[in-house]
């Protein structure tokens, strides 16, 4: 059969777009949809300063006569292609019917598309930003909802990547925690230890002056990974702008859960933070994936409602590691999240690489147990 590839230019082809997804998914009752706003930033240039950095990103859609049978995306980023030799483009927001010759035309096309442009091959599926949003397809965890920032895919689509003849590029693990369990008596005791201790302050991020608090927790977190002891985790790690920490301040505040955010000080210098917010997905499932000013509503309470929530980011200064600070910031926050919002019944985050034995490590010595797997691969144009 043959396929006809068109690259997304009217405002319905961004509807089909997005449409497709819920036309595919339709029928599983895990499926939540991303916002659409948020996945339309990746694409906005003026809001994805990937863009203003060099890179390049295209969407197109895969035709079966008049049908959407397919989408992807495909990318360039000099700063972070450059990590590889040779250099890796992107492909990413692949979804597609069950049909085997869909996914052979939409990786022949991305071959042809990164030949052009001088690449050796492309990774993916990958996101044209933000590293722990809209990352790899789903390989394990089918029967549990997707996570705020984290796609659905069902058990086909691995097998229809497959037959492409990639190579694993990387494993990556969503971990969760049920909030209702006992911590581990051996963390508690490090925690009560070094809180305990008169130069360490831990408190919550501050709602009030949430851009201060983004900026303290920016310089720990880029000092965090371009010091990190698993050396392949600083491949891509280019660092959070400060234009990124003001959009994210702008998106998360009406959301933010303070209680579950705790930030440690160490003679009042930030050393250690754990960032998390409900699990959005939760209204997006109600809402189509729109967020009209008619939802906002739903918005009201919500963080009281949630039963799920994801930390999106999590760092040590590396002249504060091995002194018990993430022990402090993982217990106290699960302790807050319990007092204040007692409706909460999962913690599901991490997405850490399969290198990333000590992060590995780490979570599983604080009793979270993988839940998901989401794998990326790798394409040579040759």
């Amino acid at each position: 059969m043959s396929f006809q590839i068109q690259k997304v230019r009217s405002k319905s082809q961004v509807d089909a777009f997005h449409e497709l997804p819920g036309r595919l998914h339709a029928e599983s009752k895990w499926y939540r949809p991303p916002f659409r706003f948020e996945v339309e930033n990746v694409f906005d240039e003026e809001k994805n300063e990937r863009f203003q950095k060099g890179g390049s990103c295209e969407r197109f859609l895969v035709y079966d006569g008049d049908l959407v049978v397919g989408r992807f995306a495909l990318f360039t980023d000099p700063e972070k292609d450059k990590a590889y030799d040779p250099k890796l483009g992107g492909i990413g927001f692949i979804e597609m019917e069950n049909d085997p010759g869909i996914a052979t035309a939409v990786i022949d096309f991305a071959r042809e598309w990164h030949s052009k442009k001088g690449y050796a091959g492309f990774r993916g599926p990958i996101n044209f930003g933000e590293n722990d949003t809209f990352w790899g397809i789903l390989i394990n965890g089918f029967e549990d909802h997707n996570v705020y920032g984290m796609l659905y895919h069902q058990e086909y689509y691995e097998g229809l990547i497959e037959q492409t003849q990639p190579e694993k590029f990387d494993d990556l693990y969503m971990y969760q925690l049920q909030m209702d369990q006992p911590l581990p008596e051996r963390l508690l005791r490090i925690a009560e230890r070094v809180r305990s201790r008169e130069n360490i302050e831990i408190r919550p991020i501050d709602k009030k002056n949430l851009l201060q608090d983004g900026e303290l927790i920016r310089q720990v977190y880029n000092r965090a990974f371009q010091d990190q002891i698993i050396q392949e985790r600083e491949e891509e790690f280019i660092g959070i702008s400060e234009e990124t920490i003001r959009q994210m301040v702008k998106k998360l505040k009406p959301v933010l859960m303070p209680e579950t955010s705790p930030i440690v000080f160490v003679d009042g210098e930030p050393a250690s933070f754990l960032v998390s917010v409900p699990d959005l997905h939760e209204i997006s499932a109600q809402t189509k994936g729109k967020l009209k000013w008619w939802h906002l509503p739903k918005l009201i309470g919500f963080r009281k409602r949630a039963q799920k929530f994801r930390p999106l980011a999590f760092g040590t200064d590396p002249k504060y590691r091995g002194r018990g600070l993430e022990s402090l910031v993982f217990i106290e926050g699960v302790k807050w999240t319990r007092r204040y919002y007692p409706n909460i019944k999962v913690l599901e985050g991490g997405f850490v690489s399969e290198k990333n034995w000590i992060m590995r490590r780490s979570l599983e010595a604080l009793g979270c147990e993988t839940a998901k797997t989401y794998r990326v691969y790798k394409w040579m144009c040759g």
